[in-house]
């Protein structure tokens, strides 16, 4: 005879609640950036996601009443840095609200007048294809122009804190195409 499961007990998530059961979630850490009426802009966000590799489509997800937001907004592109393990500070610099974000670092610009995060493991420049609003968010989709990578250790985030991704030494899980 096979034991009754216990039903698992859930609560209504409010906004604290979501943000504590997605802490949960290991993500990697990367810097949008725009450039609109002569001003850059750039927030660190954890919300970044591959859609698509033909046509390469990238979905980055912002809070409404951001500069950054209304830039990508106003000049349809963006360009997100995703950043190593070691570049903590610069994600804490790009974390905060208001403040002159590019007067401390070292930026390099994109082709189309992007600023990126010199030494972040890749960069990515792209043109808005799809925006949308869901919830208290905007969500862009951007078709990659333009991008490069490197080799290193990514930043990580979990709970709240900054830490490193920690490799087990398996061996790499080969693509499936």
């Amino acid at each position: 005879m096979s034991e009754m499961a216990v039903p698992a007990v859930f609560i209504e998530p409010d906004g604290a609640a979501m943000r504590r059961t997605m802490g949960r979630f290991l993500t990697g850490v990367a810097v949008v950036t725009a450039a609109y009426e002569g001003e850059q802009v750039g927030m660190t966000i954890n919300s970044l996601t591959s859609i698509s590799l033909e046509p390469p489509i990238l979905m980055i997800s912002l809070n409404f009443n951001t500069r950054t937001g209304d830039a990508v907004l106003g000049s349809g592109k963006f360009a997100i840095s995703i950043l190593g393990a070691k570049q903590e500070p610069v994600a804490r610099q790009f974390a905060v609200r208001g403040g002159a974000r590019f007067e401390a670092g070292d930026f390099d610009v994109t082709a189309a007048g992007l600023p990126v995060i010199r030494g972040a493991l890749a960069q990515a420049e792209c043109q808005v294809v799809d925006q949308r609003t869901v919830g208290d968010h905007q969500v862009f989709f951007g078709q990659v122009t333009a991008s490069r990578y490197r080799d290193g250790e990514p930043l990580a985030f979990s709970s709240g804190k900054f830490g490193a991704f920690r490799d087990f030494n398996h061996d790499a899980m080969p693509w499936s195409f």
